[in-house]
Parts: C-alpha cells; structure tokens; sequence
C-alpha cells in the first residue's frame, strides 16, 4: 500500500509494531521469571507503573514510589532491575526495525518506483527532469560515495550481544507469515532460545574495549551486510539504469557500474587523542580486512566450483576459459569435460596462495595443490571475469547471475584490502615531531617559535630537499619515533595491498597552511612521496585538512585557497590526486564552540565558500562530514541532510562518517543496512543532479542570509553564555552528568578528553554530547536558538507577525532551514526535563543547582514555542507521527533506566566520597544503565 497519513492506517501499523513489542517482551518477562523468581518480576513490572506515573502526570506519589523501591533494592537487585529494561529496549529496537523493513517492503510490492528515497524512485525522477540513463552513468564514473565507519569512546555493545540481535532479527520475519501451531511453537522455542542466551551472557566487557576489539566489532558488518549488499546494490542499479528493458533473460547482462560506492575505516589509523593506536594497530587493521575479504572470496568460489557443473561435452568452450581451465593444478579425470569447475578450483588455489603470501592466512578447505599467488586484486578480477564472459558467451546469463555477478563485483569494490583506512592526527603532534627533526638535523633550532611565513619558506625548501632529516644513527622521542614508524608503516601496506588500502592522512585541527605542508615533509621522510616538485600518479596519501571549531571554519576556505595556489601543491594535486581535493568539516567541535545553530550556519557558509575556492581553481572539491549521532554532532537523517547541502558541494563526491551505534541501528541488520545504503546513494544523486540549481540557492542567501546571520550572532552568544561564560558550569555539567564515571567505564579504546583536568575546552565533543544525551537534556542540539528567534521576532513587537511570516517561508523555500528545524524538533521531542531535574538534584550546591537548570528549562521553553509556531504545530513531532509513536514505544523501558542510573549515581559517589572501596557490581550497574539509555536513544553521542 502507498504511504499515507490515513489514521486507519496508522492504526493497523502500530497494531502489528506493537503486537511484536508485547510479543518479545512476554519471552523476555518468561526468561525473567523462570531465572529470578515472581519477586522479582513483580517488582520490575512496579518500577515500570511507577516510572509511567511519574511520565504521565509528573506525580510526586509516583516518584515518592519510585524512590522507596529503587533505595530498597540490593546493588544485585539493581543489576536484574538494569539488565531486564535494556534488554526489553534492544528487543523493542530490533522489533521496530523490522517493521519499518516490513512496511518498505509493502509499498514496494504496490509501486517499487513509490518508494521516497529508494534508488530506483531517485532514478526514476531524475530521469523525469531531464537527466538520460547516460548522465546518470556518467556522473557515476568519477564519483566516490564513501561511508566512514568509526569507533569512539561512547561505543557500548559488545559483539556477543550484537550477534544474539541478528540471530533474533533474522527469525522475526517468520511471524508475518501464516503458520501452523507447531511452526509457531517452534519459533517462539527459538525465540526464547535466543533471549536466554541474551539473558545468560554477559551484558559488559570485563576490560576496556581494545583497539583489535573495535576492529573485529566493525568487521561483523562487513560479513552481515556489506560484503552482499554492495554488490546487490549494484546490480540493482545496473539493471535500472538500461537505456531499453532486457529483451532476454539469455542476453547480456546490462554494463556493470564503476566501483563508485566504497566502505572506508578510522578504525587502527585513527591515532589523534588516542595513544592505542599505532603501526601495530595500523597493521593488525590492514591484515584483519584483508583476511575479511579473503574469506569471503574463498567460501564463494568454493561454493562456485560446486555450482558451475556446465560440460564442454553439452556445448562450445570459449577459448580463454579452456586456457584459464588448462592452467589449473586440478587433474581430476572425473572433471575432465568440466572446465568452469577445473577453472575455478585454479582460482581457489591461486587466491588461497595470496592469502597465505600477504597474511599468512589458511582457509579451508586447503587447496590439494601449491599454485602461483595474485600479484594483485586486479589478476583476480581478469581471472573471474574470463569466467563470467565465458558463461554470457553460452547464453547461461542466468547462471552468472546467481553467484558470478555478485562475486566479480565485491571483488571490484573491495578488493584484497576491503576498505580504506585514513590516518589521522592532530597538527600539534605533527608540529612537535618535526620541531623535533629539524632540530636534530640541525636545520633550525625551534621550528614551533617561527612565525608562519618563516615555517612556510622552510616546509617549501625541505619538500625539495634531497637530504633526508631523519638519521639512523640517532634517538628520537618515543612520540616522534611512534608517528614515523606509522608513516613508514603506511608506505608498506600501500606496496603489499595496495594504494586503495590507505589514501588520506587527515590533519585535526588545521588553523594554518603550515599544518598540512607539515605532513608532506612528514611523508617524505617516511618514503610515501619523492622530493621535489615531479610527483607520481598516486603518489602519497592526500593531506585533508580538518577544520572544527567555528573559527576554524571562517578561516577554512582561505587557507585551502594559499594551499591550491602553492606550486608545490597544485602540481601534486595535478597528477597524484586527479585534480581533486578532500576537505573534511567537524561537525562535533563547531557545535560544542558555538552550539546548533551558530555551528550549522559556519558549516554552510564555509562549504559555500570552498566552492568558490576550487571552482576559480578548477580542481574538484570533495566534503568528507564528520557527522556524529547526535544532532549535536551532526546527527539526525542523512539523506535530508546531503538534500539540504548548498548545490555544488556534493557533485557527485562525499565521505562521512558513520559512528557509534549509528553503525549498529542502521548496518547490523542485512535490509536495514541495504536501505542506509540506498539513501545515501539516491540523496548523493539527487544533490549532484537534481533541478535545484546555484541560483536558486542564491535567491535564498539573498533573501535570507542577513537574517540567518543575526539569528547566528545570537544564538552563539546565548550558547556561549550558558557554557563558557556562567560562573562554575563546569562544576554543574560534571555533577549532574554521568561523564566521570562514563570516563571511567571500559566502553572505548580512546580516553574521554584530550587533557587532564575538569574544564570544558579540554573535553571531547563526543562524550560531551553522549553525557547530556544520558540525562536526557541533549543540550548541544537546541540550546540558544530559543533565545535567538525570540530575540529577533520580539525585536519589533509591531512586525513580529511578518517576521514570523518570513520565518516560515524560510522553512519551506530554503532547504538548509528546514533541514535545521526538523533536527531541532526530534532533539526536543527526546528531551525530558522532568527526568533531567532528578539528574539536576545531584548538585549539592542548590542555589547552583536551581540558577542553571532554571536557565535550562526556560532556554528549552523558548525553543519549543518557537519551533511549534515556525512548523504550524500544536505539539512537537505532530506531523512525524512515525517517529512519535517510536518514542512513545520507548520511553516507558528508559524512564526507569535513568531512574536507576541516578539512584547508582549518588551510591557511587558517596562511596567515593566516604573513602570506600567500589563495589564492582556497583560499577557494573552503572555502566549497564549507560549501555540500556544508549540504546533506547540510538545514538551515543
């Protein structure tokens, strides 16, 4: 059935969401039962009615209630109480996915081009406004679609727990089909199978989560869902994108697509504030990738050479396949007349070499004979397509198109290194090593006490110089030997995988153009690039600036202007990049220096900016967001806000990084993944295709700007005020917040701060957007645009009507603005001041305590009002009814996850106050609350 906004029909959706709500939560309740007891049932179903009170009506009986049982259990007790709400949330999480996969699925069978946001409905309006099936191919050619995966310090799942999910989500769909009573007992057996499993396993790690741990973690998605829905997804859009319909299902396949959808990786090359990481994780990163890969390859071409039985007695050979058959090690006489299987089993054997050559991996089964290893993926791919031809040749297209196809694609998106792996570190770091260096050399004595045009005209020299600085006779500090020895590790991993496996080193922090020339030197010392101004195709890894804070944004575009007009560069740029550039924005730091909306407005305005830059340049601009999971890191949907870029700024060309348990909710599950990956693909097309045009956005900037400037300057000093400029915030933020003890928990490999200390400047915007997301605030997401609007409208009391007018216009005209509004009401609509006033009490200073969460509250009013009044609504979220009920569903099972959180709050830190030793199931319950809100949330920050 078509969408529609009929209640009738709203109706009969929640009807089945919540029958698999209640279903799963019976289970989980008979789980419950049969391993503690009717006490303790009863009494989570008590602190359940109660937390529901205290919702509803705000009842101070209820919360009374409230108080007495959880003060009354025992800290073994308060760990049952924590694990059975998280987990009720995870099963309701997993049961609304599905059903947001079973309702797709439902509009599709009625119209499959319906579908807003499907490829398939992209390509079909495209084609509508204009756009041939040739265009779209031809964008296609030079594009690059680049989700980053990424691991923080908010990270809470653990892969036993994500892979019990799977398990859950892969049986689910067996209920929208009729069974018999024994099919249904036997679901429901497995069911309960799988819950006490989740019931029986550790919720927690017992140690910090390892760098190694967070790579194994990222790769579960690869096997769930990249690694086939990639290559579907391609196949898909080739058969889409046909200029005429398939005449036969015996003719040629239609053309395969460029590789232009990639995966890509931080995770073992991220090393900026993280002192784990290293060349050691850097290499475990590549090798466990490649292994990835190589299973996949192997276990498919096994698989292959069971299938492709075809017999050159039944019909003609091609010639190269009996050549690629010939010179296979398999003699079997009983595959004589059998050449795609004789073919294959030379493959297997060739590829299983490679394995064993690159990383030392063995796959079974084992191959019967040695063979000559793949000197590259590109061998591979000749090899597989020689078999792929062959079969289309004999008119069994049908065939190829059962395992062949999807196999030679994967192989061309993810090759033998899978994805791509950046390098990141701070600039400071860089500039340290290298003061460093040329000290020793005996080039300059400080090379940080020169002023920038010095520290230019030296970087420029060095880059020419054929004198290396670094010397093997001499000792260096272990930082600086640290952050070579991944350069150098970097050059190595390029040569055995590949130059695909590592092509970006992203510099944190750039203020100045002598923090990118920096890392140039940096490679030339480590070998990935030659001195003087003649480099190679592909020489090097591309240096990307990050810019993150607010000033850093303004300055942005600048410094990426003196960087192209370098020769030194443009030359590089030239012939080792292609004539394109990547520049990665922060949405994180901007925030957290400016809040929302002071964030979003330097965001655009730079973006708008380096456009300018580049196209006076004639070299392509790529963006590489750094967006987070929380609006206040750039959260919310990512196909509205790739629709809301300015125009130009997509172009075909866009990375970003997927983070936190946002990889969970939209990868863990194969549909669901495969969905993500058509939103980002089909909003990628439209923002590099679609009718909106530059000038159309110029009218908007020329109606709006100044406005959206003023509204700017105001929320940024209501921000600012709150954050930076009220005396002891800090001390309230760190009181009434679980940061310590989120600090203190084993949930990432990355420490929660760049420096030790308790002030704000020195917290990463990470945990400081999950931390006020736990409290159930969300702070960074909408404070100060409250104020600011009200400012504005309230300026001139006698036009407040038409400013309101034209706020409103502005919310339906400009993309950017909408974009805006709509993140600013799903933050508010999770924001619960009455659970955040519990989380306030834990400030004992209590004339602090009421002058800034009164400032809070009535902030929260103002952004409310004005946000219902800009949207023509009486409440938050009328009009995404979808995203309401999913929070209704929600919001019952995390009330009581705060509640518990608040009450092992204070017990933790008055045992830490009174001198005494922590009890470990005190911790434990802490960090399980920590866990059950993020997930009920989905995201951490």
């Amino acid at each position: 059935m078509p969408h529609s906004s009929h209640p009738e029909q709203h109706a009969d959706t929640d009807r089945a969401l919540r029958e698999n709500i209640r279903w799963l939560g019976r289970l989980l309740g008979e789980v419950i039962h049969a391993h503690e007891g009717q006490g303790m049932f009863d009494t989570i179903e008590s602190i359940r009615q109660n937390a529901v009170a205290f919702r509803r009506d705000n009842d101070p009986v209820a919360a009374l209630a409230l108080n007495q049982i959880l003060e009354g259990l025992s800290q073994e007790q308060v760990n049952l109480v924590v694990r059975a709400f998280t987990y009720f949330l995870q099963l309701s999480n997993i049961a609304e996915d599905h059903d947001q996969h079973r309702q797709r699925r439902q509009r599709q069978l009625t119209d499959s081009t319906a579908e807003r946001g499907s490829v398939r409905h992209t390509i079909s309006q495209l084609i509508e406004q204009g756009h041939d099936h040739h265009a779209i191919r031809k964008l296609l050619e030079d594009a690059c679609l680049m989700p980053v995966l990424t691991a923080h310090p908010t990270e809470v799942q653990r892969k036993s727990t994500l892979d019990n999910h799977h398990a859950i989500a892969g049986l689910l769909p067996q209920r929208d089909q009729p069974l018999t009573a024994d099919e249904e007992q036997r679901l429901q057996r497995a069911l309960l199978g799988r819950i006490t499993t989740l019931w029986q396993t550790r919720l927690l790690r017992n140690t910090r989560l390892q760098v190694a741990d967070e790579i194994e973690n990222a790769l579960t998605f690869y096997r769930q869902t990249f690694l086939r829905q990639i290559p579907a997804l391609y196949a898909d859009m080739a058969e889409w994108l046909q200029a005429q319909p398939e005449s036969s299902p015996f003719g040629p396949p239609p053309e395969p697509l460029p590789p232009f959808l990639r995966m890509g990786s931080w995770i073992g090359g991220d090393r900026d504030g993280n002192p784990n990481v290293d060349q050691h994780t850097l290499e475990h990163a590549a090798r466990q990738q490649a292994i990835t890969a190589f299973e996949f390859y192997l276990e498919e071409l096994h698989d292959l050479g069971a299938e492709l039985s075809l017999s050159a007695l039944l019909g003609p050979t091609p010639t190269d396949l009996r050549e690629l058959a010939a010179r296979s090690p398999d003699t079997s006489p009983h595959r004589v007349d059998e050449p795609y299987r004789r073919a294959l089993i030379g493959v297997y054997a060739r590829l299983a070499a490679t394995a064993q050559e690159l990383v030392g991996f063995n796959p079974g089964p084992r191959p019967a004979k040695a063979a000559e290893p793949y000197a590259n993926a590109r061998m591979l791919a000749e090899d597989l397509e020689i078999v792929a031809r062959a079969l289309i040749a004999q008119k069994a297209t049908p065939i190829y198109r059962l395992r062949m196809a999807a196999l030679t694609r994967a192989v061309a998106v993810f090759g033998f290194h899978l994805a791509t792996i950046d390098l990141r570190q701070s600039s400071d770091v860089h500039e340290r090593v290298l003061t460093e260096l040329l000290a020793v050399a005996g080039v300059t004595p400080d090379y940080s006490t020169l002023p920038e045009d010095q520290r230019l005209e030296l970087l420029c020299a060095e880059l020419r110089q054929t004198r290396p600085l670094l010397s093997p006779w001499l000792d260096y500090s272990a930082e600086t030997t640290r952050e070579l020895a991944i350069l150098q590790t970097a050059h190595r991993l390029r040569q055995r995988f590949g130059k695909e496996l590592i092509r970006q080193s992203v510099v944190s922090h750039t203020e100045t153009l002598s923090d990118l020339l920096e890392v140039l030197v940096l490679q030339k010392e480590s070998g990935l690039i030659k001195p003087g101004n003649s480099p190679s195709p592909d020489e090097g890894l591309m240096v990307v600036p990050l810019f993150e804070t607010i000033e850093d944004l303004e300055n942005g575009p600048a410094i990426m202007a003196s960087w192209l007009d370098l020769p030194e560069v443009r030359e590089r740029v030239r012939v080792s990049q292609n004539d394109l550039q990547e520049v990665m924005l922060g949405y994180s730091d901007s925030n957290k220096d400016g809040g929302i909306l002071t964030s979003s407005w330097a965001l655009y305005q730079c973006e708008r900016e380096l456009v300018a830059v580049f196209g006076e340049r004639e070299v392509s601009l790529r963006l590489f967001h750094g967006r987070g999971g929380t609006v206040g890191r750039g959260g919310g949907s990512s196909y509205d806000a790739i629709l809301a870029q300015p125009p130009a700024t997509v172009a075909g060309q866009l990375r970003l990084t997927e983070q936190g348990e946002v990889i969970y909710s939209k990868y863990s599950e194969a549909q669901t993944g495969r969905w993500h990956l058509e939103l980002l693909v089909s909003a990628t097309l439209q923002a590099s295709l679609s009718a909106a045009s530059a000038a159309d956005e110029d009218v908007a900037l020329e109606q709006y700007g100044e406005l959206m400037q003023q509204l700017s300057i105001r929320a940024r000093d209501a921000y600012r005020a709150l954050v930076y400029d009220t005396p002891d915030f800090a001390q309230y933020f760190f009181a009434s917040t679980p940061i310590n003890e989120i600090a203190a928990l084993n949930i990432g490999s990355r420490p929660a701060s760049r420096k030790a200390g308790a002030r704000i400047e020195d917290l990463r915007a990470i945990p400081w957007s999950f931390s006020w997301a736990q409290c159930r605030l969300l702070l960074p997401g909408w404070y100060g645009v409250g104020t600011a609007i009200t400012e504005w409208l309230d300026a001139d009391p006698a036009q407040r009507a038409a400013r309101l007018s034209t706020l409103r216009q502005m919310g339906n005209d400009w993309p950017f603005f909408r974009n805006l509004l709509s993140n600013l009401e799903m933050v508010l609509a999770k924001t619960d001041l009455a659970i955040a006033s519990r989380y306030a009490s834990l400030v004992t200073d209590e004339a602090l305590r009421d002058r800034i969460f009164g400032q809070i509250r009535e902030e929260w009013q103002r952004t409310v009002q004005v946000v219902q009044e800009l949207t023509e609504q009486n409440h938050l979220l009328e009009n995404q009814p979808q995203l309401a009920r999913s929070l209704r569903n929600r919001t019952a099972y995390i009330d009581p996850l705060n509640h518990l959180q608040i009450e092992l709050l204070q017990r933790h830190r008055q045992s830490r106050e009174a001198g005494e030793e922590l009890d470990v199931r005190e911790r434990n319950g802490l960090h399980m609350t920590i866990n059950g809100v993020a997930a009920g949330l989905r995201n951490t920050g």
